[in-house]
């Protein structure tokens, strides 16, 4: 009678043999490790989850799916966000009736706060075009000599290649092809070649001010600037330049389902090997297939909804509340860098460790254009950059209070440096009475302080005799700020200049 009950105890219990966990034995030939067994009922962030021998029901399936649906519509957001953001981009351009290669639009009284684009600035001259090299094949861009930093990116914000100070012309100028994706052709001598991975490429390029001004640039822009496909070297056609200063247009892709509407025009562009096969998948999991019609019935549109605003809203956390540390630029202050990592693919441990996707959503919510030239080392030439959300105090900026930004002195910046304030909602320039929502030591004359160095003032109003060094807030609505040095120098690397944490002044 023992031996019986000690049997039947052990087909009623699990047992544990070194180290693993075995499920009761009933109905069973051998023990089975209970790890690999599935009760009726599990607990979950979902609800509870029910099963009967291990087949779902039909309402934890639907449950399960609408949850995957879900999943996937944010995994497309967060991760097709460079995509979305070029296109937002293109769109802006074709509002502004720039829609061919030699068609460039052309701050030539800088970007202000009127348009939207991610934290765009507003000291240097923006020179702006598309090329389509599905149109019109390999295509030509000759740049002047004395070009700042200028970057050819894919319509995924991938690389394609520097040009000017920090491209292989060295400054000097040179003549540049781009050829398409698979491009099969001749390549002829004489220029410096980069094939793209797609046919959608966006050619922007930063001209500085001279004493205080733009006029140089504008004038290198309109008389040596050339963008033209090579089939039409001897026949160009004549550059046209719209003018992008002063005008209301949008460069910034939805945070709503209408983000999915446009991402489906590129993919249909694009040639396949565009994205990956991971990619492309996830997004025909949600109805979203080059050549396919995308018509979400009202399931899934209701799930996209939930999606993107799940996705919208963790992309916002990513940046504002960043987890990675190495998001922080300095030990022991609240400057951000743009590129976590130090790397503009955001490889982690060169690659071994994958690609760090949170830090890429990070940069690509914010900001825009990526090139090596934004996050190596590069002395006296290309641009660092600095951002701050928040003051010495920990509080996020608040637009309807003061507060001091302390510049020290001997600013390690060959070209310049700028401080401009931006919106936490559009991630663009602040809209105030101020056209410029910023401050420039080549445009703008600083009051000094006796040590050289220079304290900027943001809030609603002037401090009594700051009105110079003052950038203007909005109560009610909060800022982030960026300082940008072009040119930038070995005390930035090494840190032993530093920029002052935001302070209120109370």
């Amino acid at each position: 009678m023992i031996k019986i009950q000690l049997k039947a105890l052990a087909l009623a219990t699990t047992i544990i043999l070194s180290g693993h966990v075995f499920a009761a034995t009933e109905h069973y030939n051998t023990d089975i490790p209970s790890s690999i067994m599935t009760p009726d009922r599990v607990e979950t962030s979902l609800g509870t989850l029910k099963f009967k021998d291990g087949v779902p029901t039909t309402d934890t399936t639907q449950k399960l799916y609408d949850n995957l649906d879900t999943l996937r519509a944010t995994e497309v957001f967060l991760n097709a966000i460079p995509m979305a953001s070029i296109e937002a981009i293109r769109l802006g351009h074709l509002d502004l009736g720039v829609s061919t290669s030699n068609q460039v639009v052309l701050f030539d009284k800088l970007m202000d706060s009127n348009p939207l684009f991610l934290t765009g600035n507003t000291d240097t001259v923006y020179a702006s075009a598309f090329l389509d090299l599905e149109r019109d094949g390999p295509t030509v861009i000759e740049v002047p000599a004395g070009m700042g930093p200028t970057t050819v990116n894919d319509a995924f914000f991938r690389f394609v290649t520097d040009l000017g100070v920090v491209g292989p012309d060295k400054g000097k100028g040179g003549k540049y092809l781009i050829l398409p994706p698979n491009y099969k052709g001749d390549i002829p001598k004489g220029y410096f070649v980069s094939t793209s991975t797609s046919y959608t490429n966006w050619f922007i390029a930063r001209g500085f001010l001279k004493d205080g001004k733009p006029d140089s640039a504008i004038h290198d822009f309109k008389t040596k600037l050339k963008i033209y496909p090579l089939a039409k070297k001897s026949d160009q056609p004549k550059m046209e330049f719209t003018s992008g200063s002063g005008k209301s247009f949008n460069t910034v892709h939805a945070n709503n389902e209408h983000f999915y509407d446009e991402i489906k025009p590129v993919l249909d562009k694009e040639p396949v090997s565009f994205i990956d096969p991971e990619l492309r998948g996830l997004m025909a999991s949600i109805g979203i297939q080059k050549g396919k019609p995308f018509d979400p019935d009202t399931r899934m549109q209701k799930l996209l909804k939930d999606g993107v605003a799940i996705g919208n809203a963790t992309a916002r956390s990513l940046y504002f509340h960043p987890r990675d540390k190495a998001a922080y630029k300095y030990e022991n202050k609240l400057w951000k860098t743009a590129f976590i990592g130090g790397d503009y693919k955001w490889l982690i441990d060169e690659g071994k460790g994958g690609r760090n996707l949170d830090a890429r959503t990070y940069f690509f919510y914010i900001a825009t254009v990526n090139t090596p030239a934004m996050a190596l080392k590069l002395i006296d030439k290309g641009s660092q950059y600095a951002l701050a959300d928040q003051s010495k105090d920990g509080h996020f900026l608040d637009g309807g209070k003061t507060y001091k930004l302390n510049i020290p002195a001997n600013v390690p910046a060959k070209n310049f440096w700028s401080v401009v304030a931006y919106d936490p909602q559009t991630r663009s320039e602040l809209q105030t009475s101020q056209p410029f929502p910023s401050k420039n030591n080549k445009r703008d004359d600083f009051i000094e302080n006796p040590d050289g160095s220079v304290d900027l003032y943001f809030g609603p109003k002037a401090p009594k005799g700051k009105d110079a060094n003052w950038i203007e807030t909005v109560p009610g609505k909060g800022w982030f700020t960026i300082l940008r040095l072009y040119g930038p120098q070995e005390a930035w690397y090494d840190q032993s200049w530093q920029p002052g944490d935001i302070e209120l002044v109370k």
